[in-house]
């Protein structure tokens, strides 16, 4: 039996939007779904109870790459797996450590069975493929396990991307071997092909022969115009299945989000609001808000007025101004929080309006609040 199962609940009758709920052996998931990041079995400034209580999270994201590198996956395994190592009973995904290897650039080396690359922690060399990358996911125990791959850079040649997509395949089909379907963890394929829509199709294609329990879609994000991206989401729209989740890799903003959900994405992840929380940028209804801006000094009203955040029931801009500014812990800490139950915040929020059939006026006045910044932000 598979660790997944997949209801669809709901689809927009105007887009490819739709409603729909993950079972997985940690729990239920509803989609659209974010997914904060724990790139180091944390995610930043944050404890578990605050992911849970006050951001109200479904599901976390993992880092193989980081984690194999340290503190190993062996010792997480001795430790109980994961959840237990990190104290989250709620669902984690794992990536499959391609995309930090594919972004060391000059020290690795793409070989046929994988990547050779140099650690970044002390420079001792390490081999990782999809047998080594589906062995470290099953130590770790994450219920969904990504497949390796090779992220295709940007800008690539037609060739560059066909080549690189072809790898990418014959890994999707290693990692099926490794972590068969009866596992007790999800087997998730990972859609490459650049930005050339024709590939992007071959390679689903190959993936949907495989069989995977969901599909991704990788290589986006990595420096193309924000057209050209959603250019590729809408190539893809009318072709994934309806069974299966279908999760856009590290996109995005709040904007990337609701585009994505209308092109009929179900999961989404990066780290963009935790990193702009630490660098003082804070995600509202009206766009980016930046707590250093002098304006916010003697601001008493908090971050968005209709946010029942913990940060926003009880502080004011000129508070978290004053931390920022202090360089005080707690700045990290609070900020974070505030962005992170924003993002998931939004997520209930389409969730709501796919339910209720008011997806379209609810993305149209989304999008144009939110690119109508006010003069101080």
């Amino acid at each position: 039996m598979s660790a997944l199962r997949f209801e669809l609940l709901h689809r927009d009758a105007h887009s490819f939007a739709r409603r729909g709920r993950l079972h997985l052996p940690h729990g239920t998931v509803e989609t659209p779904v974010f997914m904060p990041v724990g790139t180091q079995a944390t995610v930043k400034s944050m404890t578990p109870a605050d992911l849970a209580d006050e951001i109200d999270a479904e599901i976390i994201l993992g880092n193989t790459y980081h984690l194999m590198l340290r503190p190993g996956a062996e010792l997480i395994a001795r430790m109980g797996g994961l959840h237990r190592f990190m104290a989250w009973e709620r669902p984690i995904l794992t990536d499959s450590g391609g995309f930090q290897v594919w972004s060391l650039g000059a020290l690795r080396k793409i070989e046929a069975h994988g990547v050779r690359f140099r650690s970044h922690i002390d420079g001792r060399e390490v081999f990782l493929g999809p047998k080594e990358s589906m062995d470290i996911q099953r130590k770790l125990g994450s219920d969904i396990v990504m497949a390796f791959d090779e992220c295709t850079p940007y800008p690539a040649t037609r060739e560059q991307a066909a080549r690189s997509m072809e790898l990418s395949m014959r890994w999707a089909a290693e990692c099926r071997t490794y972590l068969p379907a009866n596992s007790n963890q999800a087997l998730f394929g990972i859609v490459q092909g650049g930005m050339y829509p024709d590939l992007r199709r071959a390679s689903l294609d190959q993936l949907l022969a495989i069989g995977f329990e969901g599909i991704a879609i990788g290589g986006l994000s990595v420096g193309e115009p924000k057209e050209e991206m959603l250019a590729i989401l809408d190539s893809l729209a009318p072709h994934l299945p309806q069974n299966l989740p279908r999760y856009v890799m590290g996109v995005g903003t709040p904007e990337d989000l609701i585009e994505g959900i209308d092109r009929g994405i179900d999961m989404f992840d990066c780290v963009m609001p935790t990193r702009n929380a630490r660098n003082g940028t804070l995600f509202t209804d009206d766009g980016r808000l930046n707590i250093k801006n002098r304006c916010h000094a003697d601001d008493p009203r908090p971050i968005m007025e209709d946010c029942d955040c913990y940060t926003c029931r009880h502080f004011s801009r000129a508070y978290l101004r004053h931390l920022y500014m202090a360089k005080e812990i707690l700045s990290s800490r609070l900020n974070t929080l505030h962005n992170l139950h924003y993002y998931c915040a939004l997520m209930r929020r389409a969730r709501s309006a796919i339910e209720e059939g008011r997806w379209p006026a609810f993305r149209d006045s989304f999008l144009q609040r939110y690119r109508c910044a006010s003069a101080c932000r």
